[in-house]
């Protein structure tokens, strides 16, 4: 059933959202640099701006790495884009 028919909880914000287009995207972070993404710390393009945030990271004890979630503009998660985040002033590649 479309948007435009019946009753479905949440109809008025999924129609806006669709008229808008999406502000940010969740992406996947594999930290390339030694340094753990921590929930706030922020994602910044590689000119330094701020375009985003990490909502979790940790340590993966089955990978063995140190991986990341993190909200950024949809325009920035294509794979391999390049996406630094700022761990202790420093900008850390993922």
């Amino acid at each position: 059933m479309p948007f435009g028919e019946g009753r479905v909880v949440g109809r008025d914000a999924l129609v806006k959202l669709k008229a808008e287009g999406l502000k940010r995207a969740l992406v996947g972070l594999e930290m390339v640099e030694r340094g753990i993404a921590r929930d706030g710390y922020r994602c910044l393009d590689s000119s330094g701006n701020a375009i985003g945030v990490v909502t979790s990271g940790s340590p993966s004890p089955t990978l063995g790495k140190n991986i990341a979630l993190a909200y950024v503009p949809p325009s920035m998660t294509g794979l391999g884009t390049e996406i630094f985040v700022e761990i202790r002033g420093r900008g850390l590649r993922p």
